[in-house]
């Protein structure tokens, strides 16, 4: 049967980590990693999220609140794993590792996690969400039309973020990140390109992808801008007070509007997708040859690609010879 060249969704999506890929298909993540000694370790690991089974799950634009603190949470779980892999070996457990694992029976990382993650929601919301507004409130003297204070206050956050990838993007080790988030997305888009999923498919496969959270968190600025264009209030505490409780609004509109560019292709799409593709050209970088093979062991951990290239290409991809002795325990 003749392959087909759209784009399918497979579901799957993931980040990088400190040398390595993590990605996640339904209720299961793995998490790649090449080590000191080049090898890779995968961890293959369950996780149901923080309303599993809840229909709160279900309801678009809330849905989206909850994807939106899972990700933030799987993200530093895995990232953390990661880090561990590069940890000095003689490193001793710490006065505050020993007074967690006692008061929460053992569960002292989980604490810690929760934690890191609290805390940079704090300080995304304090840099990208409040800094704008005061920045933006110095114009007040000289403008007097709400809705332009409005979109000015947006195009500051939008310029700090960009700053912000930019200026990280010269530290060596955010380097090799971006490189291993730009194989992440070359993984995902040979599978979804109906490309099998091998070292050189995936290194001529794009490094860019709609669905990536560089592309939702700008759907987060641009909601955003337009969402405090027609609430507007007048004193300063409620202003901020404002901006904070409509977060959650502002990702689950986001999420879904990141969702539907996962699965569609039309002009609109396109268009509101092109200024998150361009800030992922910062993102990303192109990987080398290693860095795909990390994001492959991801990927096949918990997904079966060649299954899903038959049932949405209609083909099928011949067994190497590797693959045959592994399945029969040949040596």
């Amino acid at each position: 049967m003749a392959r087909k060249k759209c784009n399918r969704y497979s579901g799957i999506g993931g980040q990088a980590v400190l040398e390595g890929i993590m990605m996640k298909n339904k209720d299961h993540y793995a998490v790649a990693v090449r080590k000191p000694n080049g090898e890779i370790e995968v961890e293959l690991e369950h996780f149901q999220g923080t309303l599993h089974g809840n229909k709160l799950k279900d309801i678009p634009f809330v849905r989206g609140i909850f994807n939106f603190i899972d990700s933030l949470i799987l993200g530093t779980k895995a990232l953390n794993y990661s880090v561990s892999f590069y940890e000095d070996e003689d490193e001793q457990e710490t006065k505050l590792d020993k007074a967690l694992n006692k008061m929460s029976g053992g569960n002292g990382e989980k604490i810690l996690t929760t934690l890191v993650t609290v805390i940079s929601i704090v300080l995304a919301v304090g840099v990208f969400i409040l800094l704008p507004y005061f920045i933006s409130s110095f114009f007040d003297g000289f403008i007097r039309n709400r809705s332009l204070m409005t979109i000015i206050e947006g195009v500051i956050r939008i310029v700090i973020f960009v700053l912000y990838v930019w200026g990280i993007s010269a530290m060596r080790d955010i380097k090799r990140l971006y490189g291993y988030h730009g194989a992440e997305h070359k993984c995902i888009n040979c599978i979804e390109r109906g490309r099998p999923l091998t070292v050189p498919n995936v290194m001529k496969s794009s490094r860019l992808h709609k669905r990536c959270g560089t592309s939702f968190l700008f759907f987060v600025f641009f909601v955003s801008i337009i969402l405090f264009f027609f609430i507007q209030v007048d004193n300063t505490l409620e202003k901020v007070v404002l901006r904070v409780l409509l977060l959650p609004v502002v990702a689950g509109i986001s999420y879904e509007i990141i969702r539907l560019a996962g699965r569609s292709d039309n002009l609109l799409v396109r268009i509101l997708s092109a200024p998150g593709m361009w800030i992922q050209r910062m993102t990303t970088k192109e990987p080398d040859e290693s860095m795909a093979e990390v994001a492959i062991a991801a990927v096949e951990a918990v997904f079966d690609w060649k299954q899903y290239l038959y049932e949405n290409f209609g083909y099928e991809v011949e067994e190497t010879p590797a693959e045959r002795a592994d399945r029969l325990g040949d040596d």
